[in-house]
């Protein structure tokens, strides 16, 4: 099974070698046909602490890290 790629905006950068990631995503509602943004936090594993609030990055799925950390950074995402 293929690992999930997410792109998001790091919102945290405070803790050793971990950023949090704001991944959002959208959808149109079954019902209302609106279009409807949710949003969730991931933590991931940043090896080398290179990536600071604000930046737009891919993190990738991985085997556990720590309790949270399930996701690695894999590229700071193109503008």
């Amino acid at each position: 099974m293929p690992k999930r790629i997410l792109q998001g905006v790091v919102t945290s950068d405070k803790n050793e070698q971990t950023i949090t990631v704001l991944v959002e995503r959208r959808f149109k509602h079954p019902l209302l046909q609106k279009t409807v943004r949710k949003s969730k936090k991931y933590r991931a594993h940043d090896e080398s602490n290179q990536f600071k609030v604000g930046d737009t990055v891919r993190i990738e799925e991985c085997a556990p890290i720590s309790k949270t950390k399930r996701w690695t950074v894999v590229t700071e995402a193109s503008a």
